[in-house]
């Protein structure tokens, strides 16, 4: 596990926190989601989530997810599909970036190196300087073909 994931009592710990700041509850049903978010480690749609746990309804996932995203639990990642993606959000797991294929919409993490990581954080730093905008942090998609596609 990397240094910076959070153990999984404390990822719930801190869920409950964030929904708490947000007048929400942790449910059972939202537990669910982050454990399963957590689980399977990479970005996945609601027709995942609903294959991979047939007791929840779709619409108990879609309301549930919207909840835990405005609480800042999970994030929204875009493909280049119709479907939207979901995974924790990052200050809860790890800093990484993502590779999103253009034909099938699949959507993979991938972290870099603690140099080339510096190198970017350099290069956005001077993009801020440059254009007066102050970053909080970056993300970084690359849009191609996963090999399956190519």
């Amino acid at each position: 596990m990397p240094e910076d994931h959070l153990p999984s009592a404390d990822l719930h710990s801190t869920a409950a926190q964030r929904l708490r700041g947000d007048s929400q509850r942790y449910t059972t049903n939202r537990r669910v989601l982050v454990s399963l978010l957590e689980a399977t480690g990479h970005p996945v749609t609601i027709t995942e989530v609903l294959a991979l746990r047939t007791d929840l309804a779709q619409s108990s996932v879609y309301r549930n997810l919207a909840v835990l995203e405005q609480a800042g639990v999970v994030h929204r990642v875009v493909a280049t599909d119709e479907f939207t993606r979901y995974e924790l959000a990052e200050d809860l797991t790890e800093h990484h970036h993502h590779l999103i294929c253009s034909s099938c919409g699949a959507v993979a993490d991938f972290t870099i190196g603690p140099v080339l990581e510096a190198s970017m954080a350099e290069a956005f730093a001077a993009v801020g300087r440059e254009t007066g905008f102050e970053a909080d942090l970056h993300r970084l998609d690359l849009v191609g073909r996963c090999s399956d596609c190519s």
